[in-house]
């Protein structure tokens, strides 16, 4: 088992089928191109990985902002669902908990669609609290 960024196109795209999961609108065709162009706005991949397959998946950037100061935000975050309790979806939260703070984070935050229920736990179970609601539109 190892976790680390990905940086080739070849582990970008090893992310693809679990990260599919959790963002089923993706195509694989324009996957490793979509995430090269978030990359240029700080967007990372970090992957664990068991016998050379990506099984857990994380996208990240740090960013800056009044209200909190530098953050870590967690794009995205899933496990594949075959290779679930396992506890690889804890061991890369933990992963992003110390490269926030390794890169100075004072905050670690993210947003979880309100259906997610298994989410939520999971979170709250990281010791994450709920500090706001999420509002959108479509434009």
């Amino acid at each position: 088992m190892s976790i680390q960024l990905a940086e080739s196109d070849f582990q970008i795209l090893g992310c693809f089928p679990v990260i599919s999961q959790l963002r089923p609108h993706l195509e694989q065709d324009n996957f490793v191109e979509q995430v090269r162009h978030q990359m240029k706005e700080g967007y990372q991949l970090v992957f664990l990985e068991v016998e050379e397959q990506a099984v857990a998946v994380a996208g990240f950037r740090i960013s800056n902002c009044l209200a909190s100061g530098k953050f870590l935000y967690i794009d995205d975050l899933v496990v594949d669902e075959l290779k679930r309790s396992h506890s690889y979806g804890k061991q890369l939260f933990q992963w992003l908990i110390e490269y926030a703070r390794n890169h100075d984070c004072k905050h670690l935050s993210l947003d979880s669609g309100v259906q997610r229920f298994a989410a939520h736990r999971f979170y709250l179970m990281q010791r994450m609290s709920m500090t706001s609601h999420h509002f959108s539109m479509e434009l």
